[in-house]
């Protein structure tokens, strides 16, 4: 049976649950409210392909601006 995250739409606790794919969104266990099954956008990785995927998330974020220098028109860094 597959694994699948919930998020509680009352108190926002997360929680997995393992249940078939036809099967109603459970109850929240902190609160009893109700849930809405949550998609993640990447499967977990582990070992060497790990990297790969952390190297790629990292890439994706901004870096940081080094020290001294200015933005602004003709810097070349495509930061405004």
């Amino acid at each position: 049976m597959p694994i699948y995250d919930y998020r509680c739409t009352c108190c926002q606790t997360s929680f997995e649950r393992s249940q078939s794919m036809n099967a109603e969104p459970p109850s929240c266990p902190a609160c009893g409210g109700t849930t809405a099954r949550v998609f993640l956008c990447a499967p977990a990785v582990h070992g060497r392909m790990a990297r790969g995927r952390d190297q790629a998330v990292r890439s994706l974020q901004p870096a940081d601006t080094p020290r001294g220098h200015q933005h602004g028109a003709g810097c070349g860094c495509g930061h405004s």
